[in-house]
């Protein structure tokens, strides 16, 4: 580490206390920390309840967490407690590299004599928004040997850390590096099962196909008993169309419903993947970034996306009369948020008709995930589109 990367060193002060008691209160600590990671299975939980403890038993104010993404092997921010503002107010500062990952990248992060207080890259270019804070200690996580990311935790007041407090940092290191493993292993498990859930609930679907062919044989054996009785023709068209009618309808059926199951497009592609094609695919000009630092999402929140960003731009082109448009997709450690603008012709939302089931429908995609969507518009202002959806990872 650079010597004039370091605070200025201070001696911590641990009073009178014994080895045992300074050993018992390391265990105390420990025990409270596995507890509560042992205690859940939801990954952004696990995050948020380390940091708290963290911050809490050692005294500290603010920590976030860097994890490797186990597909791109790109950092995303994955939860974080008490930013402060330059950092909380400006999603991109958290984004992309820094010191500490680069360090931690390069390998030498690998002991607890390397988990030491470090000037804070992202910080150090403030000029004001810091709240104070000018280092953070830098712990590395690991699971069974493989990298998993890095945990920061921040004071304003840094004292040069004992060997003790790095080997107890190191621990709790050691500690959340698993509980992500595990979190991770069993929302793989539970993706699995939920594609044997889609998979059979499609087999279903292709299954009442059978009660519609059914209909349509009785119709098309009712017209074949008509012509060889000699009836009018108009009998035998009439139950010819009819059999006609459901054969167009358990088609249209069956492919809405295949499809919403399936979630076709997002099948192998991430959420930013998809949506750059779906933008190119828009039939219009969309200017559109992303902001934050990209992490995975829960495939739920994921298809609640796409499906609402699919159904915006489809009514922007077929009704809004727009020349262009402005797609943001801004990721935070708690939450994911969905912005949409376009230039046209706008409407009164207060007035929008019963029958509107495109808004109605991402209305209800956003509250069954607990999120929110709200939409501005005037007539001859354009309109401006946005959700929010919980994600977890910070308190």
């Amino acid at each position: 580490m650079d010597p004039e990367d370091r605070p200025p060193a201070q001696t911590e002060d641990h009073g009178d206390a014994s080895p045992l008691a300074r050993r018992s209160q390391e265990l105390a600590i420990l025990n409270a920390i596995a507890a509560a990671l042992n205690g859940t299975l939801d990954l952004d939980e696990a995050l948020g309840t380390a940091l708290a403890l963290v911050a809490e038993l050692l005294g500290l104010e603010t920590g976030w967490v860097f994890l490797l993404d186990e597909e791109t092997e790109e950092f995303y921010l994955a939860a974080a407690q008490h930013l402060p503002p330059g950092l909380a107010d400006d999603p991109d500062r958290l984004a992309g590299s820094c010191y500490c990952l680069d360090t931690y990248l390069a390998g030498d992060m690998e002991g607890a004599a390397n988990v030491n207080v470090v000037l804070c890259s992202r910080l150090h270019n403030l000029m004001s928004g810091t709240a104070g804070l000018a280092y953070h200690a830098s712990i590395p996580l690991y699971a069974r040997g493989k990298r998993v990311g890095v945990l920061n935790v921040a004071s304003p007041d840094w004292q040069e850390l004992s060997p003790e407090d790095l080997r107890l940092l190191h621990t709790v290191g050691d500690l959340l590096g698993m509980a992500v493993e595990r979190t991770r292993l069993f929302a793989r498990s539970a993706e699995v099962g939920a594609l044997r859930e889609r998979n059979r609930l499609a087999r279903e679907i292709h299954d009442t196909l059978a009660q519609r062919l059914t209909a349509i044989i009785l119709h098309l054996e009712t017209s074949e008993a008509l012509l060889e009785a000699g009836a009018a023709p108009a009998q035998v068209t009439e139950a010819v169309n009819r059999a006609l009618t459901l054969a167009r309808i358990g088609l249209e059926e069956a492919r809405r419903s295949v499809a919403d199951l399936r979630a076709a497009p997002l099948e192998g592609r991430t959420l930013v993947e998809a949506l750059e094609q779906l933008v190119a695919n828009a039939g219009l000009p969309v200017a559109w970034r992303v902001a934050g630092s990209i992490r995975p999402l829960p495939v739920r929140v994921e298809v609640a996306l796409y499906r609402i960003a699919e159904e915006a731009l489809r009514n922007v082109v077929e009704h809004a009369q727009a020349s262009q448009v402005q797609l943001l997709l801004t990721f935070r450690p708690r939450e994911v948020r969905l912005d949409i603008t376009d230039d046209g012709v706008g409407f009164e939302p207060q007035q929008t008709p019963g029958d509107a089931f495109g808004i109605r429908g991402m209305r209800e995609r956003a509250q069954l995930l607990g999120g929110r969507l709200s939409i501005q518009s005037q007539p001859g202002q354009g309109t401006h589109l946005q959700v929010i959806l919980p994600v977890g990872g910070q308190t």
